[in-house]
């Protein structure tokens, strides 16, 4: 089966977010641990996830991809805003094993004029303070489409930070398609070719997710901007590749594409129709 969904509302609860997703046809689903923007995560309720984890098992719900606040930036110039990611981090990985064996994808950061070098430094020093060895979540770096000072646009970026890494089996990527369609990694015309550069660098293994979007952008512009699915200059057929893929196809496919509960109600269905088992 295609495991695909998109971002659902952490406000009302997991048992709501799980209600949500099958709502929409989905069976994965993404969220973010507290506000995108950063701030105190809402208080864990245990009768909401044992209701959770009950219907989840009735439903057929296999992958949760947690996501990080925006703010996170674990390589700041400023020791108070690495200490608040670090902290942050530190708390979403506890409030994770109420649902063990999630996986939690973060933006590695921007290096804001340090260096990359610095930047892959200071992102391994967070990983290194906050990963336990009995924790069951899988963290993952994303991969960045390079705006601004971004770490992450390239996989050697993404093994440097991996390769210092104590836990590294507690690790792995998100790929992106917008982001590295704008990183310049040509999906459309060589989808193949990507792969193998990733496979070389980093290791198919090492793949444990995909955010599946659309680009309002030409390759290599380094813009970031998502696009619904085939309204963008990557395209359905591609998208369509990438869902079918043989290294691909198991994985999580999370939908970020700017929509609606319709909107993406009728991009989940279109994809499940194109997926080839």
């Amino acid at each position: 089966m295609l495991h695909i969904g998109n971002h659902v509302s952490s406000a009302g609860g997991y048992l709501a977010m799980g209600k949500e997703i099958v709502s929409l046809g989905g069976s994965s689903f993404a969220f973010f641990t507290r506000n995108p923007r950063g701030g105190r995560a809402k208080d864990i309720d245990p009768a909401d996830i044992a209701a959770f984890l009950a219907y989840r098992e009735e439903h057929g719900i296999t992958h949760l991809v947690a996501h990080a606040p925006y703010t996170m930036n674990a390589c700041a110039a400023k020791d108070s805003l690495r200490t608040f990611a670090r902290e942050m981090m530190a708390d979403d990985l506890v409030r994770l094993e109420h649902t063990p064996h999630s996986l939690y994808n973060f933006h590695p950061g921007s290096h804001v004029g340090q260096g990359a070098e610095k930047g892959i430094e200071l992102i391994t020093e967070q990983l290194n303070a906050v990963l336990k060895e009995d924790g069951t979540t899988v963290v993952l770096l994303e991969t960045m489409a390079g705006k601004g000072s971004e770490v992450g646009r390239t996989f050697e970026e993404l093994r440097a930070i991996l390769g210092g890494v104590a836990l590294s089996d507690k690790m792995g990527v998100c790929l992106d398609t917008c982001h590295v369609w704008d990183a310049g990694y040509d999906i459309v015309h060589d989808l193949d070719g990507v792969l193998t550069a990733f496979d070389r660098i980093l290791g198919l293994s090492r793949l444990k997710a995909v955010h599946l979007n659309d680009s309002l952008n030409p390759l290599g512009s380094r813009k970031d901007r998502h696009a619904r699915i085939g309204e963008g200059e990557i395209g359905f057929d591609a998208l369509v590749r990438v869902i079918n893929h043989p290294a691909l196809k198991d994985l999580p496919f999370i939908l970020e594409t700017p929509n609606d509960h319709d909107g993406y109600a009728r991009e989940i269905a279109m994809l499940q129709e194109a997926y080839r088992e």
